[in-house]
């Protein structure tokens, strides 16, 4: 049965084989293990019986990776020398591509534990010519294999980590295994106010999170009538100017500029006008401050996903 397991790119858990009976692995701990890249050190973590039987009967459970052994003291002197060596590597390759004008942002660099491959991840809005490049990298980083990686703006942020604007660390550097493709649309439909700072995160992109309680809003949507519509309540006809979706209510203006609130089931949508003065699309596109302009072009590249997330991290 499945005892350890490591938790690696795109926050997937990849099993451990090779861990002998005598041998104890604390949670947390770093241990050297072999992946398909070399030897990395990772954190390897306990695996209850009960998620070790999904492991065993999932046929998505990745293959195992190869335990070498649990990290001694030595093995994080060469460790830490590792970090800084990838800080080192990480200028002199900036270095080179400000040599060669190159348009692309170097992100992370990588290099495995036994020192046999180094790779370089960056972002650019095009694909990049970086034959020349790899050639002076080559002359610099000798006796090393030399891995340029294109990753995305999502990408970015899942190895950079980080927290988001709710305080806690990013979903894509901690729990999301795969990004979905959001629009608009979803922060519209939940009420969220249209602007930039409130609906993206540090990649520039819509909020990974606007995908999470979104089916919620559309089951509570259901019979709700829209904003604007002339409805029927116990106090009279009035305008809707305001769902709470969550909640089951319904805000209502009335002639008189009163706003009360109902639920769906204490109204009636009706064929009727009445004198309401409802700004639909302020209501529906921004409730944000008015010192934030909404401009369309910007809310376009929040949603643009092409090269958001190669898959290459």
């Amino acid at each position: 049965m499945i005892k350890y397991a490591v938790k690696y790119l795109k926050n997937v858990f990849y099993p451990l084989k090779g861990v002998n009976d005598d041998i104890t692995i604390e949670n947390d701990s770093l241990v050297l293990v072999r992946t398909e890249k070399g030897e990395e050190v990772l954190k390897a973590f306990l695996v209850n019986s009960e998620i070790a039987q999904l492991f065993e009967k999932s046929p998505k459970t990745p293959e195992p990776f190869e335990f070498i052994r649990v990290m001694t003291q030595e093995d994080m002197m060469i460790y830490e020398d590792l970090k800084k060596e990838e800080v080192t590597s990480f200028f002199k390759c900036k270095e080179l591509v400000q040599k060669h004008n190159l348009v692309m942002n170097l992100v992370q660099c990588r290099i495995t534990f036994d020192r046999r491959k180094i790779s370089f991840y960056y972002t650019a809005p095009e694909r990049v010519d970086f034959r020349e490049l790899l050639k002076d990298l080559t002359q610099v980083f000798k006796r090393m294999r030399i891995d340029l990686r294109h990753i995305g703006v999502r990408d970015e942020s899942s190895i950079m980590d980080g927290c988001g604007i709710c305080g806690k660390p990013f979903c894509c550097s901690s729990c999301l295994r795969k990004f979905e493709s959001i629009n608009v649309k979803l922060a519209k439909d939940q009420g969220m106010p249209i602007t930039p700072s409130k609906i993206s995160g540090t990649c520039g992109r819509l909020l990974c999170c606007l995908t999470y309680e979104y089916s919620n809003y559309i089951e509570a949507a259901k019979g709700m009538p829209p904003v604007g519509s002339t409805v029927m309540t116990p106090s009279g006809l009035g305008k809707v100017c305001f769902i709470q979706f969550l909640n089951n209510t319904v805000a209502v203006k009335f002639e008189d500029g009163k706003i009360k609130e109902f639920t769906k089931e204490e109204i009636e949508m009706v064929d009727a006008d009445v004198n309401v003065d409802i700004d639909v699309n302020r209501i529906n596109n921004y409730s944000a401050a008015d010192d934030e302009k909404v401009d369309a072009k910007q809310l376009k590249q929040l949603e643009d996903d092409r090269n958001s997330s190669t898959g290459n991290v």
